[in-house]
C-alpha cells in the first residue's frame, strides 16, 4: 500500500512523497528478536572465523570470509558495534579503508553493463537527468 507523506527536499522545502509500507519480510528482519539473533550469529562467526581458518587447512581463506560476514551482521544490527568501529577506523585510517572495502555495497547488476554498452554516459534508471546550464 502506498502511503504519502512530507519529507524535507536537499533544498530546505517540504514535499510529498510517496512511501511504501515495509513487507512482511521485511518487517520481520527489523524485528528486534531477530536482531538480537542476527548480532549472536555474527559474534559467533567472527569467534569462530579466526579459529577455523587457523586449524582447517583448506586453500581459501574460509575464515577471513566468515569473520567478514560476522562483523557485517554485527554493524548492521549494533549501534555499540557500530561507534565501536567508527572509533577503531578514525584510530587506523589505513587498515579501515581496507575493511571498508571489503564491506561495501556493490553497485546494482545494470550499471556495469550500461557503462560498457553507452560509455558511461547514460544515467542510471533512477537517476535524474544532469541540467544543461
Amino acid at each position: 500500500m502506498l502511503k504519502r507523506r512530507l519529507v524535507a527536499a536537499p533544498s530546505g522545502r517540504y514535499t510529498t512523497a510517496t512511501v511504501r509500507r515495509p513487507t512482511f519480510l521485511q518487517s520481520l528482519i527489523r524485528s528486534e528478536p531477530v536482531r538480537v539473533a542476527q548480532i549472536g550469529i555474527g559474534l559467533l562467526l567472527m569467534i569462530v572465523g579466526p579459529l577455523v581458518g587457523a586449524l582447517v587447512p583448506i586453500p581459501f581463506p574460509v575464515g577471513l570470509v566468515a569473520f567478514g560476514l560476522g562483523l557485517a551482521l554485527m554493524l548492521r544490527n549494533s549501534i555499540w558495534a557500530r561507534k565501536r568501529y567508527a572509533r577503531w577506523k578514525r584510530r587506523y585510517p589505513r587498515a579501515g579503508k581496507i575493511t571498508e572495502f571489503g564491506l561495501q555495497r556493490h553497485k546494482r547488476p545494470g550499471d556495469l553493463l550500461r557503462r560498457r554498452v553507452t560509455g558511461g554516459t547514460a544515467p542510471a534508471p533512477g537517476d535524474k537527468p544532469a541540467r544543461a546550464d
